[in-house]
């Protein structure tokens, strides 16, 4: 369960971004999801930070950052937690995700070497709002394979805590350009020599 000192690191994490300028590194946005995680009993792969875009169509991760080079959720996704969390301005708390039927392509995919991909046994996922407008969602997650013990139910005070970081989080993301600055191209190699 989340405490007050929460709410207190993401402000301070928050104020850092902001301050650094432009988009977030990676580097911040795992500090984020690390103390967050921390914070619900999860690890920081069970993160979700995930941004609306401008023209309101499509859900983009922010953070696990390696789901941001993968995809993005159409907000016309019938059964998609996230974009139900977008269209009806609302959090939830599903404790027994196996059984609800949600698209499962995030799931698979390895966030890391020593994180295998798992499917999500428990979940709690809240909208951001920023000035009464969504501009993304925030998850936790509890992964595991079935019969693996993954942790505590969410329960609706988490929920609240997660709501409220969420709001900290989006009048950041608000401010933030459309579309994260193109990566540097590699420099040209030489031409071999024949």
């Amino acid at each position: 369960m989340a405490d007050i000192d929460l709410s207190l690191t993401v402000a301070k994490n928050v104020e850092e971004m902001r301050k650094a300028g432009g988009w977030p590194t990676d580097e911040a946005l795992n500090r984020l999801a690390a103390q967050v995680a921390t914070a619900f009993q999860a690890k920081k792969e069970e993160v979700a930070i995930l941004r609306l875009a401008a023209d309101g169509k499509m859900l983009s991760f922010l953070f696990p950052v390696k789901l941001s080079k993968i995809g993005a959720i159409p907000l016309s996704t019938a059964h998609s937690l996230a974009a139900k969390n977008i269209r009806d301005k609302k959090g939830e708390i599903v404790n027994n995700f196996s059984v609800y039927k949600h698209p499962t392509v995030f799931e698979a995919v390895d966030l890391s070497e020593q994180e295998k991909a798992a499917p999500i046994q428990k979940i709690v996922s809240a909208p951001m709002i920023a000035d009464a407008k969504v501009v993304g969602v925030i998850q936790i997650s509890r992964k595991g394979r079935p019969g693996e013990p993954v942790g505590p139910d969410f329960s609706p005070r988490d929920l609240s805590e997660l709501t409220t970081v969420g709001a900290i989080l989006a009048k950041y993301l608000a401010t933030l350009p459309a579309q994260p600055p193109a990566a540097h191209p590699a420099p040209a190699k030489p031409a071999a020599k024949t």
